[in-house]
């Protein structure tokens, strides 16, 4: 993409009423706008991010086995009667009346929805388990929007929902959804760390919040150093082999984390040692809760079983925040300059400067660099812009994007451009085709990674 063309509506001033970075820099950089309270606009930038998250997300469910679909926004009230929310829920439910006299509801979640579609197409054992799930937007009347997109009333999800015919076959479902975020949220280069999660009347253990650690974090977290330094990185695994999944759960989790909700501070004592200890914020991205039977039992999702005759599935939920992880990697990334995007997630892998715009050979080598990236398969983002080199600097430092090509007259006489590093800031002089062969080693297996 040429700057020139592109829609990239920079500010200059920090807007006033941003109080955290990702909110200040979104701002700033073009990647939203706001248009009510709590309700954003995603400009070019900011939804070319957002729909890098969303592809790295659809990859890793469906490498655990789970089947993408898509629910509706609006949703019926009847649904929400039947497994006895609509009521509980409070305020943050939107609730909405047809010219019918219906009552609807501008979903927050899709429990009641999908458990309807499986009890009208699914009464068999043998068609378990199963995993769907959806990335759709989701609106709750927050009381008191704020962060930006962090906690905004209208927001980007995944939902996954899970359905087995037995406890053990849930939890199985329940630990490859654990690893399958552990991987996603390696992908973006993000140590997101699960906690221990309240489940609330259900009971028992099986609940866990992702969170990653920044200072602007909502929930004080304490944990335990070493599940912060743990990855997953090249390691093969079949999400099929109960065993090796349960043991890359275990592994995670039996580290002591937890927010401040199921934090134990005699525990936390006890279990890790005082130079490991960590109490630090976190921003949550995820959560992944089993549930058990409690919406398939009032829903009547039953299935066949031969055993036992007609049984409520047992099931489970798993959602990750999109948007809101478009926010929390700025948090987790970012300068006084600017944001600092990892190459997985970034809007445009290459930024190529030209010094010195309208000069024969500083064109041509800005023109030849960009075919070849664009043959190389990334995704350049030239700036043809006749400004000066400084406020070419500044825009690209704002935007974040990971590498830029410098190219200029001085460095053409000697055969050489720069190739610099936004997170380092280390540059070094190469050929244009060496910074070429450099970025394409770089990428490829960020755009290719290994099943």
């Amino acid at each position: 993409m040429r700057l020139t063309k592109y829609f990239l509506p920079v500010l200059k001033e920090t807007p006033s009423d941003a109080q955290i970075a990702s909110h200040r820099l979104m701002l700033r950089a073009g990647m939203i706008r706001q248009s009510a309270a709590g309700l954003y606009s995603w400009l070019p930038l900011g939804y070319k991010v957002l729909r890098r998250i969303e592809d790295i997300v659809h990859e890793e469910q469906q490498r655990a086995g789970a089947i993408a679909m898509l629910m509706p926004t609006i949703q019926s009230a009847d649904l929400w009667r039947e497994s006895g929310r609509y009521d509980d829920y409070g305020q943050e439910m939107l609730r909405i009346t047809d010219r019918h006299e219906r009552d609807l509801l501008f979903g927050p979640t899709n429990e009641e929805m999908i458990t309807d579609i499986f009890r009208k197409l699914v009464n068999s054992y043998k068609d378990l388990p199963k995993i769907l799930y959806h990335i759709q937007w989701k609106f709750r009347d927050e009381i008191r929007p704020r962060f930006g997109v962090m906690r905004a009333r209208e927001f980007l999800m995944k939902d996954a929902y899970s359905f087995d015919l037995t406890e053990a076959d849930a939890i199985h479902s329940y630990n490859r959804m654990m690893v399958a975020y552990l991987k996603t949220f390696e992908r973006m280069d993000l140590k997101a760390v699960p906690m221990r999660a309240d489940t609330g009347p259900i009971g028992g253990d099986h609940s866990h919040e992702f969170l990653i650690l920044a200072e602007t974090g909502e929930s004080e977290v304490f944990l335990d150093r070493d599940v912060v330094e743990k990855s997953l990185g090249d390691r093969a695994f079949d999400y099929e082999d109960r065993a090796q999944v349960a043991s890359i759960v275990e592994e995670w989790t039996t580290p002591y984390a937890r927010t401040d909700e199921t934090h134990d501070a005699a525990l936390f004592e006890k279990q890790v040692p005082q130079e490991r200890q960590v109490t630090a914020r976190g921003i949550e991205i995820g959560h992944v809760f089993y549930f058990g039977t409690k919406y398939s039992a009032p829903m009547k999702a039953e299935v066949n079983d031969p055993e036992r005759g007609l049984v409520p599935v047992e099931m489970g939920s798993y959602g990750i925040g999109i948007s809101r992880l478009v926010a929390a990697i700025i948090e987790a990334n970012h300068d006084e300059n600017g944001m600092i995007w990892p190459e997985a997630v970034t809007p445009f892998d290459v930024a190529i400067v030209n010094l010195k715009q309208g000069d024969a050979q500083a064109d041509g080598a800005c023109e030849s660099l960009y075919a070849g990236l664009k043959a190389a398969g990334l995704d350049p983002l030239y700036d043809d812009r006749s400004e000066r080199a400084g406020a070419k600097f500044a825009t690209m430092d704002l935007i974040g994007i990971p590498w830029r090509i410098t190219v200029g007259p001085r460095g053409l006489k000697n055969g050489v451009v720069e190739l610099t590093s936004r997170r380092s800031g280390a540059s070094e002089e190469l050929s244009p085709e060496a910074a070429l062969a450099k970025l394409a080693s770089i990428y490829q297996p960020v755009r290719s990674p290994s099943a």
